[in-house]
């Protein structure tokens, strides 16, 4: 009958530690897989989260757009309008209502022109006031405008082109 070899080296008299291990200590465990990588089965260290934005913040950022969106139409729409009128320009009626006629800035070559302004005088004006003041800045009017806008009330004084 014949004995089993024993178990390990048998060169190795005792326990010896490898290489480089300090004695006392188990030798380091085997990696399975590429280095720098836990061995299959071993707990992943939690993901870094990432910065989320809220749909709070999205909402706000939203508000913003559309606020500064509507206030730059509405400067881009006005820099046309009655207010923007000086003497010599030429005026377009974008409405038959004589409460609201929607006069605009135009050129005077275009073929939209049908009024030409004589006289643009700040402060607010009404009625008779509104058509004596045209008199006596400009002989020649045939038509009056007004605009009450608080502090930004003026009086246009046109004649057709």
């Amino acid at each position: 009958m014949t004995t089993p070899p024993p178990q390990g080296n048998p060169f190795t008299q005792g326990q010896q530690q490898p290489y480089g291990q300090p004695q006392g200590q188990a030798p380091f465990p085997q990696q399975a897989g590429q280095p720098g990588f836990p061995p299959p089965g071993a707990p992943m260290p939690p993901q870094q989260q990432g910065r989320k934005i809220s749909f709070k913040t999205i909402k706000n950022v939203v508000i913003v757009l559309i606020v500064a969106g509507v206030a730059i139409g509405g400067w881009i729409a006005s820099r046309d309008d009655a207010a923007a009128a000086a003497v010599g320009d030429c005026m377009h009626r974008g409405s038959t209502d004589d409460n609201n006629p929607d006069l605009e800035v135009v050129d005077c070559g275009d073929a939209k022109a049908q009024y030409k302004v004589l006289a643009k005088v700040e402060g607010n004006f009404s009625g008779l006031t509104a058509q004596s003041k045209c008199e006596a800045e400009s002989k020649d009017f045939e038509y009056v405008y007004t605009e009450t806008n608080g502090s930004k009330s003026f009086l246009l004084c046109l004649k057709d082109k």
